[in-house]
């Protein structure tokens, strides 16, 4: 399967040295099979780091035979999802015991809703109901160095149009 990572420089050899803590599924490298979610995670990182000179989409080929190893895969957006990303972007350590994690992304517009559930301002069914909705997105967080080196492969990286 072909997936991207959006940087802002050229990864040939991932490495979890540069994993952020916070993130919807804890400290990984995070590659999606969506290749415009990929585009749009590169431009805003770009933005984020004035010294970049241009986006870069990594491709890469994960091979989907992830039988010898330790995957969480969540098939939709639910409560075990929603709990999950909330403990994880909390600093809890509910993803140590994976390899990778597979699931939906909670990005801008997702996570407004999440956090108007955690301010007590949307019950969690209507959390759910609302994220449901979400354009469609994806993201396989490969947190071990082990998974990344036996079922990731790069293949090219290609520069985009410079962030004004």
């Amino acid at each position: 399967m072909i997936v991207y990572h959006g940087s802002t420089v050229e990864i040939k050899s991932p490495d979890l040295n540069h994993a952020k803590r916070f993130l919807d599924f804890g400290p990984a490298f995070y590659v999606t099979s969506f290749r415009e979610q990929a585009e749009h995670w590169a431009r805003r990182k770009c933005s984020r780091v004035p010294s970049s000179s241009a986006p870069v989409v990594n491709v890469y080929e994960l091979d989907d035979d992830l039988s010898a190893f330790s995957v969480l895969r969540f098939c939709g957006v639910d409560e075990t999802w929603l709990d999950f990303v909330c403990d994880c972007r909390d600093g809890k350590d509910v993803y140590s015991a994976h390899d990778a994690i597979i699931g939906r992304v909670a990005d801008d517009d997702v996570f407004r809703t999440i956090q108007s559930y955690r301010q007590g301002d949307i019950t969690k069914a209507r959390a759910i109901e609302l994220l449901r909705f979400a354009r469609p997105n994806d993201q396989f967080a490969l947190r071990t160095s082990r998974i990344i080196s036996a079922k990731l492969r790069f293949v090219r990286s290609y520069e985009m149009e410079s962030v004004a």
